[in-house]
């Protein structure tokens, strides 16, 4: 007996957690300076170019906002005390400016301590509507932009748990407002409250493959807290806060008016709720109204959706993607499947799509039918729209021309192309807003027009073309000739007149809105002058490389010299890098980063260690390719070697690193890269794996780009998953991950069981768990500290470790 004690004091002693109580800490200055800076504000131009909106906001949160109450429910993370999502950004300060004027003016009667979002235009773009969030609850403020001013209209009584908050009436004078029920019930405190009985979930045979989502229901008092919390009052608010009651408590979930403002569809979620998905799945009617808020009809009743044909490309029966026509004042479209949904059937056509005219009672009309899945529409008038159809598991994706008034009519396909082959992008449509303030394409005559990023071999190019709808050919009006700066072309303000809106940036110059004249060469407008918050890291040497993989194809990463580089000294390097699929090796190659990009650190980037003496190669190419029938995990572990062999010889070969001291990290699936790379091969010296996912058998019915499940592919699973492979680990590895990860798939769970493993095989790890944060992380205290843990991290297994890849193969064998 007391042998038996002896040896369990010592298991627990050897193999329990060795805690590090730490109190938030902050990184060098030279990281902190770059960390913690004030952002420029976000910009909003109304669609005639004449008013400009400037959004300001902290870069972080604090841990006290995300400390506040938080209830997760069916995908929601819902603030109960405020009634708001509990992750929402929030604005703090607002100024408007004519864009042909230089200086922008302070928006008056902003609230103390504004925590602003929800913008939403007016239709003639004269105001614009938004949510306060206050300590009791949220309100709708109003900014009239030709004053300069805002006005608060309603009480802090708004129900923002579930979107389409506020939407306006066609007057410019009201808005549609959802509002607390009179009716509500106190929720149920989940912690404290006792059970009535056990939660029993029942499978009637049916297969119900489903990704593992995060924050789904749970137990009946999950289900009260999710209606309680889900149901609104409509109410019609105008401008000067008169309150009028427009449609009774219900769960309502999308509102939308019709183009010309005279109907309304309200889509409201219906029981029986669900354990395995979130509530965009829960069973759904949708009503027309009017104006009023007469009961027109209802025009779509959908089931609960847990159970769908294996795949990607599978989809529920019945209507979806239920929206208004663009181009026309009332008239509702619709996509079904032609197919069951299920992507395993042989047909000629997968989907088509259908319309209605108001008063929506009539015979749908079929419009058009898609050989792939429907992938959405762009209207142009009754003899024009376009269409789009695609197939995930090829890449697929087709671009049709259709006249939506005859169906006899074939449909023109104007493009069939793989769409990550960037380079043969035609770019998209241009749209402008039409009679109705709705976006659709831009008809000149015979004639629509393309913007595209421009992406070639040469680098990239973004463009205008004219694209004429009878021969289907393209003339080039416009493209950007800059090689030492980047030109994104932002929309298109007056092709007419050749006006366009743009942004232009350089490496370090931070990027700023001008307006071009396409017709008339260097005509350029400056319209914001944002100053550079980054300085200190402004000469840099920044620039892209290009390298071979072993079986020759082309990669390429964005390599970043140490601030005071000396040539001829050898440097530490940390490589960043996220894997991505592809079907073709074509694609894979294609270079996708200009070395014009301005320069931004953003939280979760690795460009800080330039400023502590490190070679930074960011954005790795790391493509996973399987063409034909192979898929391209069939290969995932010998892919990820080859790329990080690859990109560390390339950056040897120009001298500038000790290949001794490269460490690895990366986010997400760039985390389970790094913990796959640490496992199964001798290259790194460390790596830092943030909110990752380390054992695949969790995610047994697929994952990122894997859609076959555990049971159809054993050994992929096994293979892939680091956790599997644990006593292979020998190189120290930095685990981070948020407490409240609402990834699909990237549960705690996974970073603290593979840590357990880790450590109980003996391998050098550290587990840091950040209370509150979600799988992006928001608070400043958690982001700073995060920092100074890599930082740490680097500094001790990377810059001062003098282990050769020799000693750590060696280590590996033993």
């Amino acid at each position: 007996m007391k042998t038996t004690l002896k040896f369990m004091l010592i298991f627990f002693i050897c193999f329990g957690y060795a805690q590090d109580n730490l109190t938030y800490q902050t990184p060098p200055k030279e990281i902190l300076d770059l960390a913690d800076v004030n952002l420029a504000p976000g910009v909003q131009i109304d669609s005639k170019a004449e008013n400009m909106v400037l959004f300001y906001r902290n870069q972080y949160k604090s841990i006290a906002e995300l400390s506040e109450t938080e209830l997760r429910l069916a995908g929601l993370r819902i603030n109960p005390v405020t009634n708001i999502g509990s992750r929402t950004t929030f604005y703090t300060n607002l100024k408007v400016k004519k864009v042909s004027e230089t200086e922008a003016k302070q928006v008056s009667g902003l609230p103390d301590n504004p925590r602003l979002s929800g913008f939403s235009w007016s239709p003639d773009e004269s105001m614009i509507a938004c949510l306060n969030t206050t300590r009791k609850g949220v309100e709708v403020w109003v900014l009239d932009i030709n004053k300069a001013s805002v006005k608060k209209i309603t009480e802090a009584n708004i129900n923002a748990n579930m979107g389409s908050t506020i939407r306006w009436f066609k007057d410019n004078k009201n808005l549609l407002v959802k509002v607390l029920p009179s009716d509500r019930k106190p929720l149920i405190n989940t912690s404290v409250a006792v059970p009535t009985g056990p939660t029993v979930s029942v499978s009637d045979g049916t297969k119900a493959q489903n990704r593992t989502y995060q924050d789904l229901l749970k137990t009946p008092n999950d289900e009260f807290n999710f209606e309680q919390l889900a149901r609104s009052e409509l109410k019609k608010v105008s401008i000067d806060g008169v309150m009028e009651n427009f449609l009774p408590a219900n769960m309502y979930n999308g509102v939308s008016f019709s183009p010309d403002g005279e109907y309304v569809m309200i889509t409201t979620i219906k029981r029986p709720f669900s354990y395995l998905v979130t509530y965009r799945r829960f069973p759904s009617e949708s009503h027309i109204y009017n104006a009023s808020g007469n009961l027109i009809t209802m025009v779509n009743e959908v089931p609960l959706d847990e159970v769908r044909p294996k795949g990607f490309m599978s989809t529920r029966m019945g209507k979806r993607s239920m929206q208004w026509r663009g181009d026309k004042p009332s008239t509702l479209v619709w996509t079904e499947a032609l197919d069951q949904g299920d992507p395993a059937q042989e047909v000629e056509f997968r989907d088509a799509l259908y319309e209605v005219n108001a008063p929506f009672k009539g015979k749908p009309r079929l419009m058009l039918k898609t050989m792939q899945r429907f992938g959405g529409v762009e209207w142009g008038n009754d003899n024009t729209a376009i269409a789009y159809d695609y197939w995930w598991n090829t890449r697929n994706l087709k671009t049709y021309m259709f006249n939506p008034s005859d169906a006899n009519q074939k449909p023109k396909l104007i493009g069939d192309r793989n769409y990550q082959d960037v380079y043969s992008d035609p770019g998209n449509f241009v749209t402008s807003k039409n009679e109705y303030g709705r976006n659709t394409l831009e008809i000149d005559g015979s004639k629509l027009y393309l913007m595209g990023d421009g992406y070639t071999k040469e680098g990239q190019f973004p463009f205008i073309d004219e694209f004429n709808m009878k021969t289907t050919k393209t003339n080039r009006l416009y493209q950007s000739e800059y090689t030492d700066k980047l030109e994104r072309l932002n929309s298109a303000l007056d092709l007419k007149k050749g006006k366009i809106l743009v942004r232009i940036e350089s490496q370090t110059e931070y990027p700023n809105y001008y307006i071009r004249n396409i017709n008339k060469k260097d005509d350029l407008e400056a319209i914001t002058a944002f100053e550079n918050p980054f300085k200190s890291i402004e000469d840099v040497d920044k620039r892209v490389i290009s390298y071979k993989r072993d079986d020759g194809l082309d990669l390429e990463g964005t390599l970043y010299l140490p601030l005071n580089f000396e040539k001829g000294k050898k440097y530490p390097m940390v490589l960043w890098a996220y894997p991505r699929e592809f079907k073709d090796k074509s694609s894979a190659s294609q270079s996708t980063t200009n070395p014009n990009e301005f320069i931004y650190p953003y939280y979760g980037s690795p460009i800080y260690w330039v400023t502590r003496g490190y070679v930074v190669l960011d954005d790795a190419a790391f493509p996973i390719v399987g063409e034909g029938t192979d898929e391209p995990n069939d290969t995932f572990r010998s892919q990820l070697v080859g790329n990080a062999k690859a990109a560390i010889n390339a950056v040897d070969d120009l001298g500038y690193i000790d290949r001794n001291k490269v460490a690895v990290g990366g986010h997400s699936y760039g985390a389970f890269m790094t913990a796959n790379l640490l496992s199964h091969s001798n290259l790194f010296a460390a790596g830092i794996a943030r909110s990752g996912a380390y054992n695949r058998t969790l995610t047994p019915f697929g994952f990122q780009s894997e859609e076959r499940s555990y049971w159809e592919a054993p050994d992929i699973y096994y293979n892939m998953s680091p956790f599997m492979h644990a006593d292979k680990m020998k190189t120290p590895l930095l685990l981070i991950h948020g407490v409240a990860d609402n990834n699909s798939g990237t549960y705690p769970l996974q970073s603290e069981r593979y840590f357990n493993a880790l450590k109980g095989l003996g391998a050098p790890v550290r587990l840091v768990m950040l209370p509150k944060e979600s799988h992006g992380y928001r608070a400043k205290e958690s982001i700073m500290h995060m920092l100074w843990e890599q930082d740490q991290w680097l500094e001790e297994h990377v810059k001062n470790n003098d282990e050769t890849i020799e000693k750590r193969e060696e280590k590996i064998k033993n």
